[in-house]
């Protein structure tokens, strides 16, 4: 029996973000904030965060390292 962040691994894709309280969210948000722990960290908004978006300059080195793996070479 698996649960948390990782998902039931039961094969029903349905009941994959249950959170703690046995409840099914429907979003990515809602549900890693399920798990949050109070005060440790800000809550997650309704849209997911951009990771590029914090670091000036990163987004060309992992599109171009995104581009290998969606290459000819691991078709």
């Amino acid at each position: 029996q698996v649960q948390g962040l990782c998902g039931t691994f039961n094969g029903d894709q349905r009941d994959e973000f249950m959170t703690p309280q046995g409840d099914v969210e429907l979003g990515v948000a809602a549900f890693a904030n399920a798990f949050r722990a109070a005060g440790a960290c800000p809550a997650l908004g309704p849209g997911i965060p951009d990771p590029c978006d914090g670091f000036p300059g990163v987004r060309e080195r992992a599109e171009a390292a995104c581009a290998v793996l969606v290459g000819p070479a691991f078709q």
